[in-house]
This record gives C-alpha cells, structure tokens and sequence, in this order.
C-alpha cells in the first residue's frame, strides 16, 4: 500500500583508535525485516556489477576472504603498495537524492526504492 515508514534509529557511539566516536544507528527490528526483504531484492540485480576485489557487504564473502586475496596479491602478484582509506562520516553524507535516482534506473517498482 506504500504506507510504510521506518521508525527513526536508535544511536550509539563507538569509540575509536583515535579517542574519538563513531556513531552508529541501530534499526528497529521491524526495519531490519524489511531492510533484509530489500537486499533480497537488490542482490541479484547489482551483484553481477562488483568487481571481483570488493569485498564489502557482500554475500559469501568476508574480511577473511579479503584478507587472503591480499596476501595473495603481496606474495604472488608481487603489488608494492596498498591503499587503506575511511571516508569520513561516508553513511552520514552521502546524498539521498542521488541514492533514490540510481536505484531507479535500475529497479522498476517505486516502492523499494
């Protein structure tokens, strides 16, 4: 019917290396039966798009996995430099809009975008 809305996050802080916070929101679980509905749908269309090293979020691969690609890569491939990054409050800042629009280039029904 379209009419549901997710309940608002509940936050906590996870402390960092550096002293500082990390904030965290924390689903509700009705939100996190849905969210699991979405990802059941998004998966098959956008998981033939990664590339074969990300590794992220995605299913039946792990930290673990990506940590043996990357000692395959020093040992075998012999790559000289790596590149470790966090993109500051990333989840925080990324644009809505755009999310929305890329989503619905690909997904047809408007309410699981």
């Amino acid at each position: 019917t379209g009419a549901y809305r997710a309940q608002p996050s509940r936050r906590k802080y996870i402390p960092k290396a550096n002293g500082q916070q990390r904030p965290l929101g924390i689903a509700a679980l009705e939100d996190k039966i849905v969210q699991r509905a979405v990802v059941a749908i998004l998966t098959p269309i956008y998981e033939a798009e990664f590339l074969g090293f990300s590794y992220g979020f995605r299913p039946g691969r792990s930290q673990h996995d990506a940590l043996d690609a990357l000692a395959y890569g020093i040992k075998v491939k012999k790559i000289g430099w790596v590149l470790d990054a966090d993109i500051s409050r990333f989840f925080d800042t990324i644009s809505h809009e755009w999310m929305i629009r890329f989503l619905a280039h690909r997904i047809g029904d408007k309410r699981i975008v």
